[in-house]
């Protein structure tokens, strides 16, 4: 179940518009203190000022030199449209992702500012007891 930072309530699904429908995957309400909190879609990582990986969103990754045969290559038609774009080799260590983009790496500090203004979504909750 996920959790409200600010109040630490429960969160429940809000509907959504259908301008928001291509936007965010999910809205989630809390009940107590009337905050959202937003899930995008993965489509977005791919706009901003600096490389996101494209899978987990994350804003560290590395500069590879060449191909790395053991991990997996991120295939799509925005990859490639980044690859022709001129866009240099990146890899995500935390979902071991290799992917192309045009955007420079952001700076430590950006990075922090980054992670602390952008709710991560939480993975749903699979422990369920049951026998």
């Amino acid at each position: 179940m996920r959790k409200c930072k600010q109040c630490n309530g429960k969160l429940q699904r809000v509907h959504r518009t259908f301008l928001e429908r291509f936007t965010y995957m999910a809205i989630y309400g809390c009940s107590k203190c009337d905050t959202e909190e937003f899930v995008p879609r993965r489509y977005t990582y791919h706009f901003g000022e600096h490389a996101r990986c494209p899978r987990c969103g994350s804003y560290r990754p590395s500069k590879l030199r060449e191909r790395d045969k053991i991990d997996k290559m991120n295939f799509g038609v925005l990859n490639l449209a980044e690859q022709l774009a001129g866009g240099r080799l990146y890899h995500c260590c935390f979902c071991r992702l290799q992917f192309y983009d045009r955007r420079p790496l952001a700076e430590k500090i950006k990075v922090e500012t980054a992670v602390e203004r952008e709710p991560v979504p939480s993975p749903p909750d699979t422990a369920k007891s049951g026998a």
